[in-house]
């Protein structure tokens, strides 16, 4: 086979003795490479299959426990004809417990959560030290508004933050943990304090050329100052 394929290089493609033996050692890893693309497919395809299927037990699991099939009925005179019956499933309802006290595995009762992405839901909630607003959860990676509104159905929200950093005593990696205080920035807010003295409010952030309003609103909430 090898002996075709360096035939078929120095015949038809004009390689050297050189060339076609440097080609056929090389053949193998660029069919690796090629078959890398193609085994993730298959496994990114298997696993969303794989949660699909868990969302379809748990909602038969759901409806087996607490859906209930009720008749509604359109009469000629609303309709203007007759109407069969038919059934209506009415979801059970479930406790609404607050969001910032719901875990990955709670949170998976969301059609659209499954445990990746209530795992980074959980992840950011606990780093970013609480949520002012809803759409926070947009920050999530890979969060749709159509999954945060679904979330928000099955979960109360109530705005608080429950960690805040101090701006004038923390280091450059503990301002670096914050989901929104990437290292280099967090390096520019250490240096910047170093050379001119304490921050006395958000405000004084803006004297930082680099940082602007919309920022500054979005990082102030979790700054002690």
């Amino acid at each position: 086979m090898v002996s075709k394929i360096r035939f078929f290089l120095k015949n038809f493609l004009g390689f050297s003795n050189r060339e076609s033996r440097g080609f056929v050692m090389l053949l193998p890893v660029l069919i690796f490479l090629y078959g890398i693309p193609v085994i993730y497919n298959k496994m990114v395809a298997r696993n969303s299959q794989l949660e699909y299927e868990s969302y379809l037990i748990k909602m038969d699991s759901l409806e087996k426990s607490g859906w209930n099939r009720i008749s509604v009925s359109y009469s000629a005179q609303d309709s203007g004809r007759s109407s069969p019956n038919f059934q209506k499933r009415n979801f059970a309802r479930l406790n609404k417990i607050p969001f910032d006290e719901a875990d990955s595995i709670v949170l998976q009762v969301v059609p659209g959560v499954g445990p990746a992405t209530a795992g980074r839901i959980v992840k950011f909630r606990d780093a970013i030290g609480g949520m002012h607003q809803a759409d926070q959860l947009l920050d999530v990676y890979g969060m749709s508004p159509e999954v945060m509104e679904r979330i928000f159905e099955y979960f109360e929200f109530k705005p608080g933050i429950k960690k805040k950093i101090n701006v004038n005593t923390a280091d450059v990696n503990t301002l670096a943990k914050h989901p929104y205080i990437n290292y280099g920035v967090a390096k520019v807010i250490v240096a910047y304090r170093d050379q001119h003295g304490v921050y006395n409010s958000a405000a004084d952030l803006l004297k930082v050329r680099i940082f602007n309003q919309e920022w500054v609103d979005i990082i102030a909430p979790y700054l002690d100052f």
